[in-house]
């Protein structure tokens, strides 16, 4: 993860934590109610699931099981805790398994019922809509899985649950933004008897398999830079990541979802602008080429000691992608008087008949032989009736 504190600083507009002054007024209630749970982490050794654990650990939490499936990551995480002056819990575990698999059934059959339940198993990537395969694993991942475990946690209603959740579930233009619209309506459902609590948020600066970890990931390889020229993005770190996750998961109540406070004039970033300041940070320019080919070219016979990079910035032309991402729409009832840099969002009540049928149509097209995307955007809109899905017939697999 990339970790220069002034080009961050430069890069996020701001010399310390967007959420540091809430963190620290809001510390003692945090510690006081972690230090009474076991607690549950799904997707624990992900990006901002790993950032979430590490901050909750520095709480003291009476028992924490951290589940995710890649075994390497997990491993990573215990070792860098065990590395850190962190205090375990006596009662501490992981488990490498899936959401959504049989031993995830059969793993929470098995353990007494945890305290609080944190979720950040999903997928994220617009990439996801490439093919009906990936799109059907995101819809079960995203959707199908989620709805299964809310349903069971009604056996033994944890004290609270907590699922992160996207900008991009604002009028969603693509299917993953309408599957974390789907999730956030799951989980406040009418009939829900336990409080669920979400956080929308931007993108998390240099996560993994973001845009600017890619930049990263080129310059090490001596590849051009590719980016779109018209796209806008709000931008957080992996600590602010993790802070507004656990303010929201601890002090969110039913059907809240917090969200960073952010000023559209000042916080919106472009990513061909982040490009050329990372390429500033190193001592290099950028050289502007008119296409890919051009861009390869540039860089397989740059020189070493040349200080231009290539670069190919160019419109965006692949489906599901906003010139901008929102927190709220119009239909949400907003409260900004409780944090100093969190807006705390109240959704609309859920139309549950609509959420049951949308979940019942995705679930008989998870079973049917053959999937199309169109079928699942037509049940997603069941349910989501905002979304406006830009299909463009061109995916980001396609793309540089």
């Amino acid at each position: 993860m990339f970790r220069h504190s002034d080009f961050m600083a430069r890069l996020l507009g701001r010399s310390q934590g967007l959420f540091q002054k809430d963190f620290e007024i809001f510390h003692g209630q945090l510690e006081s109610r972690v230090s009474r749970c076991r607690i549950l982490v799904v997707g624990a050794a992900g990006s901002i699931g790993s950032h979430f654990v590490k901050q909750l650990m520095a709480l003291g939490p009476k028992g924490l099981c951290l589940v995710d499936p890649s075994e390497n990551n997990l491993v990573e995480l215990v070792r860098d805790l065990r590395s850190s002056d962190m205090v375990f819990p006596g009662d501490f575990s992981t488990v490498s398994i899936a959401l959504g698999t049989p031993m995830f059934e059969r793993f929470l059959a098995s353990v007494i019922p945890f305290d609080v339940v944190v979720n950040f198993a999903a997928l994220k990537h617009v990439r996801s809509e490439r093919d009906p395969f990936s799109t059907m694993r995101m819809i079960k991942t995203n959707i199908l899985d989620m709805a299964w475990w809310l349903d069971e946690l009604e056996r033994t209603p944890p004290q609270r649950f907590f699922s992160v959740s996207s900008d991009k579930a604002v009028q969603p233009a693509s299917l993953m933004g309408a599957s974390k619209a789907m999730m956030e309506r799951l989980m406040f459902l009418a009939s829900r008897t336990y409080p669920c609590s979400s956080a929308r948020f931007a993108n998390v600066a240099f996560s993994d398999g973001s845009l600017l970890h890619g930049f990263l990931r080129r310059l090490e390889k001596g590849q051009p830079l590719s980016a779109p020229n018209d796209i806008k993005r709000y931008f957080i770190s992996h600590e602010e990541a993790g802070q507004l996750c656990l303010l929201a998961c601890f002090l969110g109540g039913h059907r809240e979802i917090f969200v960073p406070r952010l000023d559209q004039n000042l916080d919106l970033k472009s990513f061909a602008d982040i490009a050329v300041l990372l390429l500033q940070d190193r001592g290099l320019e950028p050289e502007l080429c008119r296409d890919e080919k051009q861009a390869r070219a540039f860089a397989r016979r740059r020189d070493p000691q040349d200080r231009r990079w290539p670069c190919c910035f160019t419109p965006s032309d692949t489906s599901g992608e906003k010139p901008y991402e929102e927190f709220f729409d119009a239909g949400e009832t907003l409260d900004d008087t409780r944090f100093e840099n969190i807006v705390v969002v109240k959704g609309p009540p859920v139309h549950e008949i609509r959420v049951r049928e949308a979940l019942t149509g995705l679930s008989a097209l998870f079973d049917s032989p053959h999937w199309d995307v169109e079928g699942m955007a037509y049940c997603l809109g069941l349910a989501i009736p905002e979304l406006q899905h830009l299909a463009r017939g061109k995916n980001l697999d396609e793309k540089m």
